[in-house]
């Protein structure tokens, strides 16, 4: 008699794996989430020094973020903060339109 797994052993793990599949995939996406949020939130932060930079050196607040761009002070990946968020400034602050 030859050795190896039948049909249903082989159905059964792939039925287990599957289900071990289905409930880790919410948990990497509500992960992912939480760190596209801190990445932002940090973007904010770095935006928001450079607008103080940019009020020291010029005594004005930037009119927008490409003021901050040709001051030199941020490149423009650094506008972007996630797939569907950009880095704008209202009020001398920045925030994510």
């Amino acid at each position: 008699m030859k050795k190896g797994f039948t049909l249903l052993e082989m159905i059964i793990v792939v039925s287990v794996l599957s289900i071990l599949f289905l409930l880790a995939v919410p948990n990497i996406q509500k992960v992912m989430k939480i760190v596209d949020d801190k990445g932002c939130n940090a973007m904010l932060k770095v935006v928001d020094s450079a607008i103080l930079q940019y009020r020291l050196d010029y005594e004005q607040y930037p009119n927008d973020i490409f003021d901050l761009v040709n001051a030199g002070l941020m490149n423009e990946e650094q506008i972007q903060c996630s797939t569907t968020q950009s880095v704008g400034i209202s009020n001398g602050q920045a925030v994510l339109q």
